[in-house]
């Protein structure tokens, strides 16, 4: 039985009706850019991440470049930030002008390591970007404190809707970060029909900077308070995801019962270690993701029969060739290129069927022989 890496057909399947009605709403008022759908979904992502802020924008890339302009960064600054994560952390650094600094992760979460955020602060070090890996929240609270004061950005790119216990309350993602940003690419928790994204805080300033950015740096019909950019959040996207958010919650919670499924079937091979979840964390699993010293066979192995996989990420950043002036080498930082040479994700969406499931657990076992 194949099965897919991510089946979008199957959750359109159970909300067409809603999407198309809510889209038509947009195609009939034949206002597309900002207006009422995006404000009323700025409004609603503002209460899930409980901040006082949320400003959309057209990719979660574009809402990474928009939050480090938001605090000036610029050449001459850096930026630390991990290997181990999609390109646009790091490019968006560059693309600001500034210089990304690579520290290396936790090997049980794969997120970013706080005492090697602290190690490498210096002078020229402008902010912090921890990255929410697979779903479950980097340790915030740890990387506010060694950051001690520097804009901490929390790419929650992959982990909307997630939480983390803080001083016995649950904070959550985008909440506690100088600026969070969120990706609204199809194949997140939360996906659009195209490109978006979303930025939150907590700061009133921020908040207007941030909204000026997103429209050429103007708030006021052509009068530009500084040079911005064209990154403004579209209406159909937006009625999209509006009509999709009620159900964040109960398709987060799916995620976490196959999570529990293959835990449990794969707890006996001792071959693979599977993903492990901070106490601390409430993951949305955005991906299951499995290590193994084979990894490529195991690969190999499910696609010849069917199942979709991926590999998030087989080369850490610092190893890009875009960023070999940077100087890293080999080794410099052991734990994203160890995960890299042994991660691979499996099938995790929320509408996956008992019997999909049981497939893709049978098909790993049996080539490690159980």
């Amino acid at each position: 039985m194949p099965v897919p890496l991510l089946d979008l057909r199957a959750q359109h399947a159970t909300i067409r009706d809603d999407v198309v009605k809510a889209m038509m709403e947009v195609v009939d008022a034949q206002a597309f850019i900002l207006g009422e759908p995006v404000a009323a979904l700025e409004r609603e992502v503002a209460a899930l991440s409980h901040t006082r802020h949320a400003i959309g924008c057209a990719s979660g890339t574009d809402a990474l470049l928009l939050a480090l302009r938001a605090i000036d960064t610029g050449p001459g600054d850096e930026v630390i930030t991990t290997p181990f994560t999609f390109f646009a952390t790091a490019g968006t650094i560059h693309n600001a002008g500034a210089r990304p600094v690579f520290v290396d992760i936790d090997p049980a979460t794969f997120n970013i390591a706080p005492a090697a955020v602290e190690a490498a602060i210096g002078p020229k070090t402008k902010a912090v970007i921890p990255v929410d890996l697979f779903g479950q929240m980097a340790p915030i609270e740890e990387l506010l404190r060694v950051s001690k004061g520097l804009p901490v950005i929390e790419d929650a790119a992959q982990s909307i809707g997630a939480r983390r216990q803080i001083d016995g309350e649950w904070r959550m993602a985008g909440e506690a970060a100088t600026i969070g940003t969120f990706s609204f690419f199809p194949s997140k928790n939360l996906g659009g029909y195209g490109d978006g994204g979303m930025i939150v805080t907590q700061d009133d300033r921020v908040a207007t900077r941030l909204s000026r950015l997103r429209v050429h740096g103007g708030l006021k019909t052509y009068f530009h308070d500084e040079v911005g950019y064209n990154s403004r959040l579209d209406a159909l996207q937006a009625a999209v995801l509006r009509a999709k958010l009620p159900h964040l919650a109960g398709w987060s919670e799916a995620r976490r019962r196959n999570a529990s499924f293959y835990d449990e079937a794969f707890a006996d091979v001792a071959e693979i270690r599977t993903p492990y979840v901070d106490p601390a964390n409430e993951s949305i699993y955005n991906q299951y993701t499995i290590r193994t010293d084979r990894r490529d066979a195991l690969q190999a192995h499910l696609k010849e029969r069917g199942i979709g996989t991926s590999i998030y990420y087989p080369l850490p950043l610092h190893q890009q060739p875009c960023f070999a002036y940077l100087g890293y080498q080999a080794g410099a930082c052991p734990e994203a290129e160890r995960a890299a040479s042994e991660v691979i994700s499996l099938p995790i969406y929320p509408e996956l069927t008992r019997d999909q499931l049981e497939e893709v657990a049978s098909t790993v076992r049996a080539f490690y022989g159980r």
